[in-house]
């Protein structure tokens, strides 16, 4: 397919995972005409196996999600044009907040982490979360998530030998405070007011993230001028970027930007 090679995009990750994880969908949409980028968070621009030997990281433990944001701001500010902008997970979360600051063409938040306000008590996600959390334990020390963890927050339903791989290639320290601040105002969106193409990616099997929440948060939109849609995949797990078959929801994203390129 055809595509505007001035069109660029930024890819924003999630937490618990290295930017490697946007490897394969760099090649897919460099390979259509886009220049792509996919920046690392703030003292994680380093391999997944060197940042699991610096675990407990007391400089990943310290950020925050305002820190964040400014960082990806700073980022999306200094394109020429307005990038389009897929993030996932935490980078859904900063998707939806750069869209509202004006400073995309499009984004796509796929399995994103919900605004303040938007919550579920449902038992895949409380226990999915619990651990990130890290309640009760120091918030100077990262957490590293273990490989049961990893198998059921991230790649349920999968072979244990992608499963481990998957671990292996990706998973990294995290922030304990970055977690917990998806909860607090720095994670507040104004749903009533106007904003470019929103697209929500959710997956049916997702423990971290249920699809549900995502619905929730696509229909707190309001701004009947605003394209903001909503698109649930069969089978998809937290780890949809690296799931195998990934290519078709890049596919369908691809096909969404086309569509609504000029609004």
């Amino acid at each position: 397919m055809e595509t505007e090679n001035s069109k660029s995009i930024l890819f924003i990750t999630g937490a618990f995972v290295s930017n490697e994880s946007w490897n394969e969908w760099r090649d897919f949409y460099e390979n259509r005409g886009f220049k792509t980028i996919a920046p690392a968070w703030p003292f994680k621009d380093a391999p997944p196996a060197i940042l699991r030997k610096r675990h407990p990281d007391s400089q990943v433990a310290s950020i925050r999600l305002e820190q964040l944001i400014a960082h990806f701001e700073e980022i999306a500010r200094s394109f020429s044009e307005k990038p389009i902008i897929i993030g996932h997970s935490i980078g859904g979360l900063i998707g939806q907040i750069l869209n509202q600051k004006g400073l995309a063409s499009a984004v796509i938040a796929i399995h994103s982490v919900p605004p303040q306000g938007i919550l579920t008590f449902k038992l895949s996600f409380l226990k999915a979360g619990w651990g990130p959390l890290g309640f009760f334990t120091p918030a100077n020390k990262t957490f590293l998530i273990s490989f049961p963890q990893w198998q059921y927050a991230f790649t349920n339903g999968m072979p244990v030998e992608l499963q481990e791989n998957g671990y292996l290639k990706l998973a990294i320290p995290e922030s304990k405070l970055v977690v917990r601040d998806t909860v607090t105002s720095v994670a507040k969106v104004d749903f009533s007011k106007p904003h470019h193409p929103l697209l929500f990616i959710a997956g049916d099997m997702d423990h971290t993230i249920p699809h549900q929440l995502n619905y929730d948060n696509y229909k707190k939109y309001t701004d009947k001028n605003s394209v903001t849609e909503y698109k649930v995949f069969p089978g998809r797990n937290h780890f949809v970027l690296g799931q195998p078959g990934w290519q078709e929801i890049a596919i369908y994203i691809l096909e969404w930007l086309q569509k609504h390129k000029n609004e």
